[in-house]
């Protein structure tokens, strides 16, 4: 636990599985004097109010950011902008403004015109989940060795991005700091593209006439299992990352598609070697990813809870 609490008052708007697990990594962690939260559903609300892991339920997204010196935005990516705009003239000066979403270029453009000059935006994304959404989904190791990559505007106080570094150091995630362009055109091949491709591949199994829903659920290998975990996400959540990183999407879709018929050909001309070829290079990538910690037999994401602060 930490020495002394990094913020005196965390305000957490949204509360699904990620708001959920900052809550938890900060309270476990002491990173915080006050936890306070809201979310839009009243039921939602209640519910968070019945864990007991926030020292505040608020009705509002104005009450919640009164006086807190981190405001995090734990909201689908096309609901920011308005929500900056309802709280820009309620926010603490000196405060840190972030979020969590899986765009980041878009979050700038929607955010920044709103928020005053006299706080600091830090936009922030945690490249860490489940398919699981809800305030009883979160957990404190959500985050636990996972990147947190944070994409400061040009012209933001360092001193600002170096608090919110190490308050998502503090709940176990290794953090990078790059634009939020890049940030973009990353995630749009390394989590965008392959949970399109989720979608695709279980919509296409759900359409095809000539096999049963049940055969596809009994015999389901390892691979379509993963693709139906990825396939179970947030639905609005990954409709507004898709339309807002759209361009980035578009391109490495296009890229995608050059490959996927490049594969095309070799299995039509049967050309065993070049088939072999790409998946000696690909299982060369999956072998880097293991290595540096990205992954184990658990299920992606799947952490031991009760790990958070221990030695690896």
């Amino acid at each position: 636990m930490s020495s002394a609490p990094h913020f005196r008052r965390v305000a957490l708007i949204g509360f699904g599985l990620i708001g959920g697990s900052i809550a938890r990594a900060a309270k476990l962690q002491g990173l915080a004097g006050e936890i306070v939260t809201t979310a839009r559903s009243e039921k939602t609300r209640a519910r968070v109010l019945e864990l007991g892991i926030v020292d505040k339920v608020v009705a509002t997204n104005v009450e919640a950011v009164k006086d807190a010196d981190l405001v995090i935005l734990c909201i689908p990516v096309g609901a920011c902008g308005q929500v900056a705009q309802e709280i820009a003239a309620h926010l603490k000066p000196g405060a840190i403004i972030s979020d969590v979403g899986s765009v980041k270029g878009a979050i700038v453009r929607d955010m920044a015109p709103h928020l005053p000059k006299t706080v600091h935006f830090v936009p922030a994304h945690p490249v860490a989940g489940t398919e699981h959404s809800g305030p009883d989904s979160g957990f404190a190791e959500l985050f636990l060795n996972r990147w947190c990559i944070l994409t400061p505007p040009e012209g933001v106080d360092a001193a600002a991005t170096d608090r919110l570094r190490a308050f998502w150091a503090a709940m176990g995630a290794k953090v990078e700091v790059m634009t939020p362009d890049h940030h973009d055109l990353v995630l749009a091949i390394t989590s965008h593209l392959p949970h399109l491709i989720a979608y695709t591949i279980v919509g296409t199994a759900d359409e095809l006439a000539q096999v049963t829903e049940s055969e596809v659920i009994k015999f389901s290998a390892g691979g379509f299992r993963d693709f139906t975990r990825i396939a179970a996400s947030d639905p609005t959540m990954w409709r507004d990352v898709f339309l807002a990183n759209k361009e980035a999407v578009l391109e490495m879709l296009g890229t995608f598609t050059e490959d996927l018929a490049k594969l095309t050909r070799a299995i039509r001309r049967g050309d065993g070697e070049a088939l072999f070829d790409h998946f000696t290079r690909t299982r060369a990538i999956r072998r880097g990813i293991v290595e540096i910690g990205q992954d184990s037999a658990a299920a992606d994401f799947g952490r031991q809870h009760g790990q958070l602060g221990k030695k690896p």
